[in-house]
């Protein structure tokens, strides 16, 4: 979140938004739009990589081919850096001045 809070703010993203992302689904914050492509960058982030064609159709009525690639390209840019930076424990740079903290989420465990 730290570098990508600030490229967010600089694409429109308000702290509002930000602050209410660990609950997109439910949060007013959110388009029903923007809520699907978050649908989407949480699928494109899951291990192993699910994208319903379900979820897929419904971006496509949204999006056109360059469209998708872009999108496709800025999520899967976005894992790789997180990743990487998890990775070499990389820490954040202050870009959110420690105010998120947006969990992932994580699979429910059997028991």
């Amino acid at each position: 979140m730290d570098i990508g809070s600030a490229a967010g703010r600089a694409a429109g993203v308000t702290e509002a938004q930000l602050r209410a992302l660990a609950d997109y689904r439910t949060s007013s914050r959110f388009s029903e739009l923007e809520r699907l492509v978050l649908d989407y960058a949480v699928a494109m982030t899951a291990m192993p990589v699910d994208v319903p064609e379900a979820m897929f159709t419904a971006l496509r009525r949204h999006f056109n081919d360059e469209q998708m690639i872009e999108l496709t390209a800025t999520i899967a840019w976005e894992n790789y850096r997180a990743r990487f930076d998890h990775a070499l424990a990389i820490e954040a740079q202050g870009f959110s001045e420690g105010a998120y903290c947006v969990l992932p989420e994580r699979p429910k465990r059997p028991g």
